[in-house]
């Protein structure tokens, strides 16, 4: 199992929130290693996330949520 986490995009204020913005993919929709899977924003940076590995992908957030940035969004298995 793999956890995904909300990136780290802003290191001046480490407790920032942001948007988990796309999903690309959906929950339990087998993806491979490097296709990307969601889209997240904070302030006025959209950052594509891409799959660190192949599996199943379960959602732990959904599309628009905010979060804290390194909030586990994702998992793979």
């Amino acid at each position: 199992m793999t956890d995904i986490a909300f990136p780290q995009l802003s290191d001046a204020v480490p407790d920032a929130e942001g948007v988990v913005a796309t999903w690309f993919a959906a929950d339990g929709d087998t993806v491979g290693e490097g296709d990307l899977i969601a889209e997240v924003a904070v302030d006025k940076v959209d950052v594509e996330v891409p799959s660190p590995t192949t599996g199943v992908l379960k959602l732990l957030v959904a599309e628009g949520a905010v979060v804290k940035q390194g909030a586990l969004i994702a998992r793979i298995e």
